[in-house]
């Protein structure tokens, strides 16, 4: 039974999958994190669901579903965002925790990836913690930050090249949704559905979106790019590490996303020396007598993996590194830890 002193979080999209992921870390979060299921535009009011194992009833959203929590967590579409913005506009004690990047251009916002700001100290913590508005950085950002800071602590880095491979599930069950149907209909020589991606996904790769597609690829690459530039800035370890050169890919998986990553150092220091320093808290090190990680093997887990490292024929200062990450478990594992903050 929850605490009642516990301070009440709502989440906005509550059925979304990113809504599904803070309910499950939510179900076993240490400390407590009490959730107020609020519906999507997209979504029924009124459903009877779980948070765990504990019952729980979808609310509609209005202002009085959202009066007396302490902080609001955006989660579903731009729709239910700008309606909950509107509502919370008036009520300055509530924090918002934004998963939508809808709210990243309001001045009031903060960009925010707590794995990445416990290497920046206390002071930017707090710093941080102390903001009305906070914007989770793109779980592809957090990734490469962590990644990239990590290294460049222990060996500098000159420059990097970043290839992105993006799941489905990054445009919520509309996307995977989409990546099914498109399957079974190539399967039985059907016409593909296209409201999502409005180009042939299934079985395929692909380095832009078609025209009549309501999201940008070419859009999504710059917000990673952004994300990252500033998480890459944030003083403490590894502070400076250089902006890669960057491509973000559409690829016919689900969920987790995939990165291969080509990293030039100032002087090499060899395999298991760079395993060695990218080891620890958040990152898990596949060093080379285990299978490389793999994004469905990462489901459901946090951090990222780290694997396949190897030497670059052509260039023996540089290395190839693959990494993996559940984007949906890793951007809200750092909402919640956002929520946790607050004062």
């Amino acid at each position: 039974m929850t605490d009642p002193k516990t301070p009440v979080i709502a989440l906005v999209g509550s059925e979304s999958l990113m809504g599904r992921e803070l309910r499950d870390i939510a179900a076993t979060s240490t400390p407590e994190i009490a959730l107020k299921l609020i519906a999507a535009e997209d979504e029924q009011p009124g459903a009877l669901t779980r948070v765990g194992d504990v019952p729980a009833v979808v609310s509609g959203l209005d202002a009085e579903s959202l009066a007396g929590a302490r902080a609001v967590v955006l989660a579903g579409d731009t729709e239910s965002a700008r309606k909950a913005l509107e509502l919370l506009d008036a009520n300055e004690d509530t924090a918002v925790i934004d998963l939508t990047g809808f709210a990243e251009e309001r001045p009031d916002a903060r960009l925010r990836a707590p794995l990445v700001e416990a290497g920046a100290g206390e002071a930017e913590t707090e710093d941080g913690a102390g903001a009305r508005v906070h914007v989770i950085a793109h779980p592809a950002a957090i990734a490469l930050a962590l990644f990239l800071r990590r290294l460049h602590a222990h060996d500098p880095i000159l420059r990097s090249v970043v290839e992105i491979f993006a799941p489905a599930s990054e445009h919520d069950m509309r996307g995977v949704k989409e990546l099914q149907q498109q399957t079974i209909s190539l399967l039985s020589f059907q016409s593909l559905p296209r409201a999502v991606f409005d180009a042939q996904l299934s079985f395929n790769m692909l380095p832009r979106y078609g025209e009549e597609a309501p999201a940008s690829l070419e859009d999504t690459e710059l917000r990673i790019e952004r994300h990252l530039a500033t998480l890459l800035a944030l003083p403490g370890e590894g502070s400076g590490a250089p902006l890669p050169s960057l491509r973000l890919i559409q690829a016919p998986v689900f969920h987790g996303y995939s990165i291969s990553a080509w990293v030039e150092f100032d002087g090499n220091p060899g395999i298991e020396a760079l395993e060695a320093s990218l080891a620890v808290g958040p990152i898990e090190v596949r060093t080379g007598e285990f299978e490389p990680p793999t994004n469905v093997g990462q489901a459901g887990q946090g951090g990222i993996a780290v694997g396949a490292v190897s030497v670059d024929r052509n260039n023996p200062e540089a290395c190839w590194f693959w990494l993996v990450a559940d984007n949906l478990r890793l951007a809200a594992e750092n909402a919640a830890e956002v929520a946790r903050q607050l004062p």
